[in-house]
């Protein structure tokens, strides 16, 4: 009993992946850090809302409401809705898309079917066609150090933080501690995580690993749960 999570590959072009959850008890669960935006649906008592949220810097303690289910999309970094800028929804600052009484979404003064699990990649497709939901082709280059010359460096920063809601340092940091948590869980020695990671050491591990997931590494060693929800 508890919180049940089920993910599967992103089968769209702006979506890394499709996933579900739902909460069979009220559960308490540390949302770690994450670099991708997020369009989400909660239902709880048959009433569907739709979340947009950016990206999450460091980890925070949550808890699931009994019987409320959740389904979503994570979108590919770069890929965001114009209407909302990720760095505005950055740190579970949230919009909430206006809903109509027969439970159709509000989005750019138009109103759209509520879609499911089963579908909500129709819908995702349709923010496309629309030009509701774009991708930043840059962002894969300003990513791994490349810019095109005619393209200040500050420029580039402004244009990737846009994009994906935080600075490209920021993202380093978010994606080693992501790295280092997941090779902790899996049992993998604190030192030998120092150095696959490519943390100075162990105490600099151990407040990154407290800030991204909330827990000590040997904590996430032993099996503490975590989740990037």
């Amino acid at each position: 009993m508890g919180l049940s999570f089920d993910a599967v590959a992103g089968e769209l072009p702006l979506v890394q992946r499709v996933w579900s959850a739902r909460c069979d008890a009220a559960t308490g669960f540390t949302s770690v850090v994450k670099s991708c935006s997020m369009l989400a649906f909660a239902r709880t008592s048959g009433a569907v809302t739709a979340h947009l949220r950016g990206p999450e810097t460091r980890a925070t303690r949550m808890t699931c409401p009994e019987g409320t289910e959740f389904f979503g999309v994570d979108l590919r970094l770069g890929a965001y809705l114009p209407l909302f800028p990720p760095s505005g929804l950055a740190d579970l600052n949230d919009a909430v898309l206006p809903t109509l009484s027969g439970g159709r979404i509000v989005l750019d003064n138009r109103d759209w079917e509520m879609p499911t699990e089963r579908n909500v990649d129709v819908f995702v497709n349709r923010l496309v066609r629309a030009g509701l939901l774009i991708f930043d082709p840059l962002v894969d280059e300003i990513r791994h150090g490349e810019r095109p010359r005619a393209m200040s460096e500050r420029t580039a920063q402004i244009r990737f933080r846009r994009a994906v809601g935080m600075s490209r340092r920021k993202l380093v940091a978010v994606e080693q501690a992501r790295h280092a948590a997941r090779l902790l869980a899996a049992g993998k020695s604190i030192a030998d995580v120092v150095t696959v990671a490519g943390y100075y050491d162990q105490p600099q591990l151990a407040r990154a690993m407290r800030s991204a997931t909330g827990h000590t590494p040997g904590e996430l060693r032993a099996g503490t749960p975590f989740l990037a929800f």
